[in-house]
C-alpha cells in the first residue's frame, strides 16, 4: 500500500480523497493555487504545497509544478480526482517515468479511450453495441454529405477530442449540414486544437445511462450498476440517480455485461464509466468511456455500500478485485449545487458565502469544501457541493431531497438550490419520465 498520496485537484473531490486516505492510514499532500489558500482540502491534508497563481493553466494544469510537489514531499502516488489532469495521457506517462503511481488509467488507455473515434472502433471490435455512423474520422465535407445520406437524418456531428458539448452539432436536414460542419470544426479547433470530426445517427428521446466499472491489473473487471444522468443542461449534468427509473432487470443485466466486456477487452485498470445512450425502445449504444472517477460516484457508493475511492487506491496498489458485480439495494439521488443563478440563465455567481446552514439527518450526505465566510473564486468550475439523499424507494429519496433542499441555506451568492427544489416537484421528473432533452422545456417559476 502507498505511504503518501498527493491529490492533484481542489475543492470537494480533493477533500473526498483525503478522507478515504486518512481512513486507510495513508499520508496526504494537498496542492493549491494562491486563490485556494483558504480551501478546506488545504487545511485537512497532512501537507500542502502551493503550485502557482489562480489560473488553472498556471497551477492545477501545470504538470512540472505538480511533479515537483510530489517529489519534495516524497509522495509515492498521485490521485488526479476528476477534471483538470485526470484524463491527461501525458500526465499519466510522466508520473510513470518519475516512478510515481498514477491512480487512474495508463497513458495508452487514456489515449485509446479519450479519442472518441478510436474508442468507438475499439468497442465495435469488442462486440459492444455502438451508434451507427462513421468508421473513424471524416476526411472532408464530401464524405460527410454522403455519410449523412447513408445513415439517415437526423445526424450528430461530434469533435473527436470533444467534451462538455463543444464541437457537437445536431443536423436535421441536408440544407443545414454545411453550416453545422464548418461551425463544429471551428469550435473544436479553438477549444481542443483538433478539428477532427466523426458522425453518428442522432438518437431521439435518448436517456444518458452510464455503468460504473472497476478493473484490476490482472485483467479482471466488474460493474457496480448504473446511474441515470439524463437531466442535463448544455451537455452538463445537473442531477443523477441510481437505479435509473427507466431500467429493467433484463436491461441492467445486458448493459452491465457489455460494460464489463468493454473493460476487460481493453484490460482496463482503475475506476471508470462506460457511457451509453439508450433509446425509447431500450436499445443501448456505447457513447464514450470516462477513464476516471465521476462527479456522481457518491450515489453508487450509497446504494452498494462501498467506497469507490478506496477501490481505486487498492487496485492501483496491485490488489485483486473480488470480480463480483454489484446491484443497487437502495435508491439514491444527487443534486449538484452550483454557484449559479437559475433565474438568470444559470449565470455564474462567485462571491463570499455569508451564511451557511447545511442539511442533515438519516440518508442525507453532503460532499462540499465550502463554509461560512468562504470566498468562491471565479477561476474554476462553479460546483460548490453535492447533496445526496438515499432511501428504500425512489419516492422516499425524492421526498428526502425536498426536505434536505429546504434546510440548505446559502446566503451571499446565488445557487442552484431553487432549481433542484422545483425539479423535485416537476411531474415528469417525479414520474421518471425524462430524457436528455428535459431541460429544453423546463422553466423556472418565480417565487
Amino acid at each position: 500500500m502507498f505511504n503518501k498520496i498527493l491529490i492533484a485537484n481542489r475543492g470537494e473531490i480533493a477533500l473526498r480523497v483525503i478522507r478515504t486516505c486518512r481512513e486507510m492510514g495513508i499520508g496526504t499532500v494537498a496542492v493549491y493555487s494562491k486563490a485556494d489558500e483558504e480551501s478546506l482540502h488545504v487545511k485537512f491534508a497532512d501537507e500542502a504545497v502551493c503550485i502557482g497563481p489562480a489560473p488553472s493553466s498556471e497551477s492545477y494544469l501545470k504538470i512540472p509544478n505538480i511533479i515537483a510537489a510530489a517529489e519534495i514531499t516524497n509522495a509515492d502516488a498521485i490521485h488526479p480526482g476528476y477534471g483538470f489532469l485526470s484524463e491527461n495521457a501525458k500526465f499519466s506517462k510522466i508520473c510513470d517515468e518519475h516512478k510515481i503511481k498514477f491512480i487512474g488509467a495508463s497513458a495508452d488507455m487514456i489515449s485509446k479511450m479519450g479519442d472518441k473515434a478510436t474508442a468507438k472502433a475499439t468497442m465495435k471490435a469488442a462486440g459492444v453495441p455502438t451508434i451507427p455512423g462513421s468508421d473513424g474520422l471524416i476526411k472532408d465535407f464530401t464524405q460527410c454529405k454522403k455519410l449523412a445520406k447513408k445513415v439517415g437524418y437526423p445526424v450528430m456531428l461530434k469533435a473527436t477530442a470533444g467534451g462538455g458539448g463543444k464541437g457537437m452539432r445536431a443536423v436535421w436536414s441536408e440544407e443545414d449540414l454545411q453550416k453545422a460542419w464548418d461551425s463544429a470544426r471551428q469550435e473544436a479547433k479553438a477549444s481542443f486544437g483538433n478539428d477532427g470530426m466523426y458522425m453518428e445517427k442522432l438518437i431521439e428521446e435518448p436517456r444518458h445511462i452510464e455503468i460504473q466499472v472497476v478493473g484490476d491489473s490482472f485483467g479482471k473487471a466488474c460493474h457496480l450498476s448504473e446511474r441515470d444522468c439524463s437531466v442535463q443542461r448544455r451537455h452538463q449534468k445537473l442531477t443523477e440517480e441510481t437505479p435509473s427509473p427507466f431500467m429493467t432487470d433484463e436491461l441492467r443485466e445486458k448493459m452491465g455485461k457489455a460494460a464489463v466486456k468493454a473493460a476487460e477487452y481493453i484490460k482496463y485498470e482503475g475506476a471508470g464509466t462506460v457511457e451509453f445512450l439508450v433509446d425509447k425502445h431500450r436499445n443501448f449504444y456505447f457513447m464514450e468511456m470516462n477513464t476516471r472517477i465521476q462527479v456522481e460516484h457518491p450515489i453508487t457508493e450509497q446504494v452498494i455500500d462501498n467506497d469507490l475511492i478506496a477501490e481505486q487506491i487498492k487496485v492501483a496498489a496491485g490488489h485483486r478485485l473480488s470480480g463480483k458485480d454489484y446491484y443497487p439495494k437502495l435508491h439514491s439521488i444527487e443534486c449538484r449545487i452550483n454557484a449559479e443563478d437559475p433565474f438568470n440563465d444559470f449565470r455564474p455567481s462567485p462571491g463570499v458565502i455569508q451564511t451557511l446552514h447545511t442539511p442533515g439527518g438519516h440518508g442525507v450526505r453532503l460532499d462540499t469544501h465550502v463554509y461560512g465566510g468562504y470566498a468562491i473564486p471565479p477561476h474554476y468550475d462553479s460546483m460548490i457541493a453535492k447533496l445526496i439523499t438515499t432511501a428504500q424507494t425512489r419516492e422516499e429519496a425524492i421526498n428526502k431531497m425536498k426536505r434536505a433542499l429546504d434546510e440548505f441555506v446559502i446566503e451571499g451568492i446565488k445557487t442552484t438550490i431553487p432549481f433542484h427544489r422545483q425539479l423535485m416537484d416537476h411531474p415528469d421528473y417525479v414520474a421518471g419520465n425524462y430524457t436528455t432533452k428535459f431541460m429544453e422545456d423546463f422553466e423556472m417559476k418565480q417565487v
